[in-house]
């Protein structure tokens, strides 16, 4: 009878990981100009939401070696820019870019709410990501100044 897993690769593979669930809100009170709230992680694919200030943002053309992202507006609007600040999409709510690795960007919010920035991302095991600056970050939204939230339910 065949199975969906051949069991004897079953038992060769390492344990998956459990399913994470989440309940996200949008977190109050943060002193940066960008909070991230983590809304899980499988090793292979990371969701979260970037709530970001009106003109604050992932301000700094970047590259992603190895990650590919897709983002969604839940709430405002959100401009993405390539290199020598190119418009590539303006964005209301429920529209968004893909961005496959290996291309520059950088995004801000751009409308008059605040914005909430759904973020999927997935790596290829096979390349090394490695997120490159072609910009110094500004100000406090550079990634590793920006608020850490975690929404998943424990």
């Amino acid at each position: 009878m065949a199975t969906s897993i051949d069991s004897a690769a079953a038992n060769d593979a390492p344990k998956p990981r459990k399913p994470q669930m989440f309940d996200y809100s949008r977190p109050e009170g943060f002193g940066t100009g960008k909070a991230v709230v983590n809304l899980g992680n499988s090793g292979l694919l990371r969701g979260a939401v970037h709530v970001v200030k009106n003109g604050a943002g992932d301000n700094n053309l970047h590259i992603h070696t190895g990650m590919d992202g897709f983002y969604m507006v839940l709430k405002g609007e959100c401009t993405f820019y390539g290199p020598e600040d190119e418009i590539l999409g303006v964005f209301g709510i429920n529209q968004g870019i893909t961005m496959p690795h290996g291309n520059a960007y950088w995004f801000s919010s751009t409308g008059e709410d605040e914005l909430e920035l759904l973020q999927v991302v997935g790596w290829d095991g096979q390349i090394e990501d490695k997120r490159v600056d072609l910009n110094p970050p500004k100000g406090d939204v550079a990634p590793e100044k920006s608020d850490k939230f975690d929404a998943r339910v424990r």
